[in-house]
């Protein structure tokens, strides 16, 4: 084990290494296709600024007005009869809008729960299974100018949705 403490502790300035000498080696000007590069890092970062403030903006107006809670409330009785429990609701739900906030509800899950109970099992697995689809889709497309996203929020949102059924189905089958 102190062989991988070892490898993390060097593994990326030895991968730094090797880019500068082969990029030296190639001929290429490293210095300033480094400092190229930060100046396309700091454009795309004041890009993404907008969509960020904006996505921000829409899921505290969205949790702030009591939607969610709204929302969570129509949906729990449905999920109960098939077993589902209700404290996992919320993380199904903010899971696509917001990793942060996501992290925090599977944090406080499992501190609640215990990371060995059934909840606790299925909060880190459907952490792991599904993703924050808003928040790619504003970013990356938002980077790259994209406008309609339509069809990849479509998708998206069917993918995380599949991750959520899958994670309890798992959970449900693995650790009854």
């Amino acid at each position: 084990m102190e062989w991988i403490s070892l490898l993390s502790l060097w593994l990326i300035p030895l991968i730094i290494a090797f880019i500068l000498i082969y990029g030296t080696f190639k001929k290429v000007q490293t210095y300033e296709a480094f400092v190229e590069g930060g100046k396309e890092g700091i454009e795309i970062s004041f890009s993404i600024i907008p969509y960020l403030v904006g996505m921000l903006v829409a899921i505290t107006i969205f949790r702030a007005s009591g939607a969610l809670d709204f929302l969570l409330d129509l949906i729990k009785p449905a999920l109960s009869i098939i077993g589902v429990p209700s404290d996992i609701v919320p993380l199904a739900f903010i899971r696509p809008i917001s990793g942060t906030a996501a992290l925090g509800m599977t944090t406080d899950l499992i501190s609640s729960n215990g990371p060995d109970s059934f909840i606790g099992r299925l909060a880190a697995v459907m952490q792991g299974s599904t993703d924050t689809t808003l928040y790619i889709l504003t970013v990356y497309f938002g980077a790259v100018g994209i406008r309609k996203m339509g069809d990849a929020l479509k998708v998206g949102l069917l993918a995380d949705l599949i991750g959520v059924i899958a994670s309890i189905v798992v959970v449900s089958l693995l650790f009854p």
